[in-house]
């Protein structure tokens, strides 16, 4: 009994450890929020604005998991790969890290300002 008590804290640590690990680790790897920011603002809100051609976009126009399918997918107004023309695919995947950790479901949701 006593060697079990001693295993569920060593047991529950490693699997603390395993899944924090696990949560910065995607296939791309995990991007630059501040600088995802600076793109979307330099690059995305040329169009995205109110008013503009594009519709507002903020990162509040999806949840996390939209975001996700949305960048996934690759598509910009109808044209699979079209987020490559925009930007590159570093920048790319800074402008997803500031999207998704910002969306409407997220701990911190907001908007991108002007």
């Amino acid at each position: 009994m006593r060697t079990l008590r001693l295993l569920i804290p060593i047991a529950g640590f490693a699997c603390a450890a395993l899944l924090t690990m696990a949560k910065d680790v995607s296939p791309q790897g995990k991007g630059n929020e501040a600088k995802g920011r600076y793109y979307f603002r330099q690059t995305c809100k040329e169009c995205h604005t109110k008013g503009a051609k594009g519709g507002e976009v903020t990162p509040l126009t999806k949840t996390m998991a939209q975001w996700g399918v949305y960048f996934t997918k690759g598509k910009h107004n109808g044209i699979a790969g079209g987020l490559e023309k925009i930007l590159p695919a570093d920048q790319l995947r800074d402008a997803q890290t500031f999207l998704v950790n910002h969306a409407a479901d997220s701990p911190q949701p907001e908007t991108c300002g002007k």
